[in-house]
């Protein structure tokens, strides 16, 4: 760690590093008031929660971190400036309540001691909880950091996470070298309950970067292993630490959302029932609950359930709109993917007028579903799709200097709307679903399959019939072609699916504007192989997708699920670097 551990030792030296935490707020009694926050927080009182933590932030290294978590938590739901300019400060003094308490001596110095057995003193109990404690810390400001508008913030935040998972690198050997000291401890599950969160949330976050991404992270040191990091998260899931909820929070959501979207759909929605099912039962109407009941059925494909499950989550609380919003989003969806436009659209508009996270997602969303109705209905509503397409393009955001792939979509779909004659988009709800994966979700219901299917050969046929083609004519029977191809494969009907599939790769050379159609299509023929038991030519054909393409919409996202299916194949092509211990 060298260098690096010791600039950071170097940031606050100002207090006595003998200092022991204050004598009216000591370890144990830190711990039980962050649990008793906990349960606040759980039991949807978060200002409550929030008013426990504040009194004791600058003089207990647990309230600090728990109370600037939760305004990080709602920086990172609101978008608000002003949300994340506190989510900020808060982070940057917990950061100087934690180095109070850190030993002032490298705590990679203090592990070598152990290992050689030389005379250094060994850290206290507080000592080696202000190390877990920093590092979580120094990670929640790098992800913040991340969101910084310029290209120091992204470099900061990178750093930050380094550093962060230097740390508990760090802390997980010293655990191992004082393991059979410590374990009485009465605290010390708390602390190996940390360092299995950090440790298991860093594998598995790292584990889910291509290749090309992963070389270069595994230069700044970083490496990753999926199955190391799942073997944390459920130690510290089912560990009874503070912590515990954190593992089991992160497990939820690669079970329920990044296999979803960055993935092939293959979450464990088992085990997500399994960690679900203690906190039901202790807080069977908080809003978290409530809303990851939801989501597994959703996934499931039992989305009247889920519907009615986030109107609960909705009216279990009214301090954080913000929940609200995502249950919105959800409800969005589960009426899209039974075709009840109307009440897609309502949610659509709702989050258009009260959300900030992605006004350009929300308005092609909103536009694209009411796309979907006929002109009589749109007009019904008072709503106006040519104008709402319009504004899609300076509604986008950009992160680090870069817009937002999904924005940049929206808005490349958007364009055509600009002429005095605009082309309407053939079935662009049902092409957003794909970006999102839905299809995976929808394919759960054959009965609801078959009416997509319906609707996407009346397209078919209305551009077969169209006299005066415009010039996205082919760009528009290929997104059709694709999503057909989709149903079709859902619905078991994998030869019929290949030749729609292929009709798509054969235009290749004609597609004027959609270039993601090819390699997004040769991808999901690489599944077909799969499908039909073909896993040489199923890696063989994404192999070419994610090598002889590039420069199209959405490149990111497509390498993501390309990564996670040559994995879940067991390609040779794909490779984890092995997570090791040692510094």
């Amino acid at each position: 760690m060298g260098a690096m551990e010791k600039s950071l030792q170097q940031m606050d030296l100002s207090n006595s590093s003998e200092d022991a935490m204050s004598p009216k707020m000591d370890l144990q009694l830190a711990l039980k008031d962050c649990t008793a926050a906990l349960e606040l927080f759980l039991t949807n009182k978060f200002a409550d929660a929030l008013a426990l933590l504040k009194p004791w932030r600058r003089e207990s290294m647990y309230h600090a971190v728990g109370y600037s978590s939760i305004l990080v938590m709602q920086a990172g739901m609101t978008f608000d400036p002003k949300d994340m300019e506190d989510a900020m400060t808060s982070l940057g003094e917990s950061l100087q309540t934690c180095q109070r308490f850190r030993k002032k001596t490298g705590i990679i110095e203090t592990i070598t001691s152990l290992w050689y057995r030389t005379p250094a003193e060994k850290p206290t109990e507080v000592e080696m909880h202000a190390e877990l404690c920093y590092a979580e810390v120094l990670l929640q400001k790098g992800v913040l950091s991340f969101l910084d508008e310029s290209i120091i913030g992204f470099i900061k935040g990178g750093m930050r996470m380094r550093n962060s998972y230097q740390i508990y690198k760090d802390c997980q050997a010293f655990a191992d070298v004082t393991k059979d000291t410590e374990v009485q401890r009465p605290t010390y599950s708390h602390f190996k309950g940390g360092i299995n969160m950090g440790i298991g949330s860093f594998n598995l976050m790292l584990s889910l970067f291509p290749s090309r991404v992963l070389r270069l992270m595994e230069f700044l040191g970083f490496s990753g292993d999926r199955e190391i990091g799942l073997s944390e998260l459920r130690q510290g899931a089912s560990s009874n630490s503070l912590r515990s909820i954190l593992s089991t929070l992160t497990l939820l959501m690669f079970h329920l959302y990044i296999t979803v979207i960055l993935g092939i759909g293959d979450g464990n929605l088992t085990e997500a029932e399994v960690l679900l099912k203690p906190y039901n039962e202790r807080f069977p109407n908080g809003a978290l609950m409530l809303f990851y009941t939801a989501r597994i059925a959703l996934l499931k494909g039992n989305f009247t359930f889920a519907q009615e499950k986030f109107l609960a989550c909705i009216a279990a609380q009214h301090e954080w709109r913000q929940v609200q919003h995502l249950c919105y989003w959800e409800l969005m969806w589960a009426y899209s993917f039974e075709l009840n436009w109307k009440e897609a659209y309502r949610y659509a508009d709702l989050l258009s007028k009260e959300s900030k996270w992605s006004q350009a997602i929300y308005v092609f969303q909103k536009a694209a579903i009411l796309s979907m109705l006929p002109d009589e209905e749109v007009t019904a509503l008072g709503e106006n799709v040519v104008e709402l397409f319009r504004q899609v393009d300076g509604l986008r955001l950009r992160i680090a200097g870069k817009s937002i792939p999904t924005e940049k979509f929206a808005a490349k779909k958007a364009q055509r709307y600009f002429s005095d004659n605009p082309v309407k988009l053939v079935v662009p709800a049902l092409e957003i679903m794909y970006v999102w994966n839905g299809f995976t979700i929808v394919g759960k219901r054959p009965e609801l399959t078959r009416l997509i299917l319906s609707t996407l050969e009346k397209a078919e046929e209305q551009l077969g019939n169209d006299q005066n083609p415009s010039v996205y004519h082919l760009d528009d029977q290929c997104v059709v072609q694709l999503l057909k191809g989709l149903c079709l494969k859902q619905l078991g009907c994998l030869v019929q699916a290949e030749l729609c599939f292929n009709r798509v790769i054969a235009s290749e050379n004609d597609i004027k504007f959609d270039s993601y159609l090819v390699p997004f299509t040769m991808f999901e023929l690489g599944l077909l192989h799969k499908q039909k038991g073909d896993t040489k030519m199923a890696i063989t054909v994404i192999e070419n997708a994610k090598v002889n393409y590039k420069d199209y919409n959405m490149e990111s996202r497509l390498h993501f699920r390309i990564h996670a299916a040559l994995d879940a194949m067991d390609s040779p092509l794909v490779k984890h670097a092995p997570y090791r211990t040692s510094a």
